[in-house]
Order: structure tokens, then C-alpha cells, then sequence
């Protein structure tokens, strides 16, 4: 009887010990089973970033033609100008020497004038007795124009030193700085009382103020040398401003540089976007921007993500489930791709289920 019963028990613990091992491999197999993804239908855009800022097409720097300081300021940052309007004022500063020079310039081409004045009434008395010929006659006619000239050129360069205004045939000086265009002012670089240098074929001058009319406004970004040989002039834009991120600003590809530029040790190529439609949104020059320029979308095509897809030999592979129940490989074709998804072109069926890669453990 006892023998029976350490029998009975034996029985029992491998029974209960065959069950635990079954339900044990049946959890880990559920466990270890891997995820899968249906194919299904998305629209799909292949794009390339470009990164930059939001520019007015035409950007000018106002200049003063005098020397001086700033007097008198008219319009300040922000003010819409028409041309012809005042935007500041420079009050002449010449040196103490510059004065002394211009004022003893034109006392010296007075006196010439004076003298030349004389000898040309002598001449012409010396022409009417015939005791000179009308060449000489004319030579000391020319010097007499010429002294002219010179008393009116140091009355002028006086004048334009001591009050900045001046005319010069058709031309008129003032120490009013008016502008040059219809616009805003964008910013100034100087205030009342900062010196002048002016604007002469020697030297650049003083930058008063920078001006733009904003109804024309350009992306000037970079895209780099990846993409740059994608990319096609007239190609759809989407602007993102990180100022204003639930705007949706249109644009396009107007112009690809020929030549590239080194920028933080990557190799990148600048472009412009002209901006179609604002759609509302009031942009401001110096407004940083991403643009994603679009080089190919697709509408309800069929896709996997591209992280499940395995590419070997110029070919595309998924594994999906066999008859039995088992992993198969299965040759598939693609097409576009996003970097995210990708485009099924052959080998899966809308809706087939396909194996996610596993994950590789950290040892």
C-alpha cells in the first residue's frame, strides 16, 4: 500500500512538472514573438531642408554725401518713408584747418582773378593798337576764364564747408539726407551727434541707415551638397518661422548658387526662395526659417515603415508569416520614401501584416 502511494506521488510531481514546463514554453513563445505592422496607405513627400532667414529683395544703406555730425534725426526704426521724405540731418564739422584753408583758397583766387582782371584790360588795349597778335589775346582770355573758374570752385568748397548746402549745376547739396526709396526704415547705425564720413569715390562712408520695401521678401538659407543635386529651380516650398509655427507660408526655388560654401566643417550650397503667400502672416526681415522644398510627393500609396524593410543586393525584403505559422522572407519592390516610410510598389497586399526587425539586446 505504501509502495502505491510513493508511486501516486512520483506520477503526480512529473505530471505537474511536464504541465509547468508546456505553459512555460508556450509564455515564453508569446513573449519572444515579434510585433508586426500592417501595410497601409499613406501620402508620402520626399523633401530637402534648408536653413536660413527671412530677407527683403532689395536692401539699401543710406549714405551722406558731406562730412559732419548728426544733427537731427527724422525717421526713426520702423517709420514707412516715401522718397523724397527726410530721414536725418548733418551739420557740417569741419577742422579749424579745412576752415583756414578754404577761407585763404578763396582769398587767393580773388586776388588772381583781380590781377588777371588788369592784364586782360592791358591786353585788350595792346590788341586794339595791334602791338599783339590775337593768339596772345586769346591765351590771356583763357586765363582769365580759368581764374574764374578757380574763384567759383573755392567760393563752392567754402560754402559746402561751412553749411553743407550747395548746387552744382543741376545737382543740389544739402546736409538733408532724404530717401532714396519708398519703404521702411529697417534700422540706423548712428545717433545725434555721432560723426559723418561721407560717400566719395575713395571711401565707403558712414552706413546712417538700412532700408527695404517688405513687399517683396526673399528665404536666403543653405541646403547641403546631399540634396543640392535633386533640386530643380521653380520646385514647391513650405516655409516654417520658428516665430510664427502655426503659419503656413508657400514659396519657390528661384535660385541654386554654382558655387558652395564652407560652413561649421560641412559643405553647403545657398539658395533662394521666393515667398508666394504669406497667407496672412506679418514677416519681419531676420525672421530665422526652415524651408522644406519639395522634390517628390505621392498621394494613398501603399507602405511599410522603412525600418522594417531589409535591403541587400539592390533588393527589398520583409519577413511575414508562412503557412506554418513560421517566418518567411518576401521579396518586395519600393519606391519612394520619406526617411520614415516607404513606398510598396509590388509583394505586399493592402492590409498584409509584416514582422518588426528584432531588437538587438544590450550585453
Amino acid at each position: 500500500m505504501k509502495k502505491k502511494i510513493i508511486i501516486a506521488v512520483v506520477a503526480l510531481i512529473v505530471f505537474a512538472a511536464a504541465g509547468f514546463f508546456f505553459l512555460g514554453n508556450s509564455k515564453n513563445e508569446a513573449e519572444n514573438a515579434l510585433p508586426k505592422v500592417k501595410a497601409t496607405r499613406a501620402n508620402l513627400v520626399d523633401k530637402a531642408l534648408a536653413v536660413g532667414t527671412i530677407e527683403p529683395e532689395n536692401e539699401i544703406s543710406v549714405k551722406s554725401k558731406v562730412t559732419g555730425v548728426v544733427q537731427k534725426i527724422f525717421a526713426g526704426v520702423g517709420a514707412y518713408v516715401k522718397i523724397g521724405d527726410p530721414l536725418l540731418e548733418v551739420r557740417p564739422d569741419p577742422t579749424p584747418l579745412e576752415l583756414a584753408e578754404a577761407k585763404r583758397n578763396l582769398e587767393l583766387a580773388q586776388v588772381e582773378l583781380d590781377n588777371l582782371t588788369k592784364e586782360t584790360a592791358r591786353q585788350q588795349s595792346l590788341l586794339e593798337n595791334k602791338l599783339i597778335s590775337t593768339q596772345e589775346f586769346e591765351a590771356s582770355q583763357r586765363r582769365f576764364q580759368e581764374s574764374e573758374l578757380k574763384l567759383k570752385i573755392a567760393r563752392e568748397k567754402l560754402a559746402l564747408i561751412e553749411s553743407g548746402k550747395i548746387k552744382i549745376g543741376k545737382t543740389e547739396i544739402e546736409t538733408v539726407i532724404k530717401a532714396p526709396i519708398e519703404g521702411y526704415v529697417l534700422s540706423k547705425t548712428v545717433e545725434v551727434g555721432d560723426p559723418v564720413t561721407p560717400l566719395t569715390s575713395f571711401q565707403e562712408g558712414t552706413v546712417l541707415m538700412r532700408m527695404a520695401s517688405m513687399e517683396r521678401l526673399l528665404f536666403k538659407g543653405t541646403v547641403d551638397e546631399i540634396d543640392v543635386g535633386r533640386l530643380r529651380e521653380g520646385m514647391e516650398v513650405e516655409i516654417k518661422i520658428g516665430a510664427l509655427p502655426n503659419d503656413k507660408i508657400k514659396g519657390t526655388l528661384r535660385l541654386i548658387s554654382l558655387k558652395a560654401e564652407k560652413k561649421e566643417n560641412a559643405t553647403v550650397f545657398p539658395i533662394e526662395i521666393t515667398i508666394d503667400a504669406a497667407n496672412g502672416s506679418t514677416l519681419r526681415a531676420g525672421y530665422s526659417a526652415n524651408a522644406n522644398i519639395i522634390i517628390q510627393k505621392k498621394d494613398s500609396v501603399l507602405t511599410v515603415p522603412e525600418r522594417v524593410v531589409t535591403f541587400r543586393n539592390d533588393s527589398a525584403f520583409v519577413k511575414i508569416e508562412g503557412a506554418d505559422k513560421k517566418e518567411q522572407e518576401q521579396l518586395i519592390v519600393t519606391g519612394l520614401s520619406d526617411a520614415i516610410n516607404v513606398e510598396v510598389i509590388s509583394g505586399l497586399a493592402e492590409g498584409a501584416e509584416v514582422f518588426e526587425k528584432p531588437v538587438k539586446k544590450i550585453q
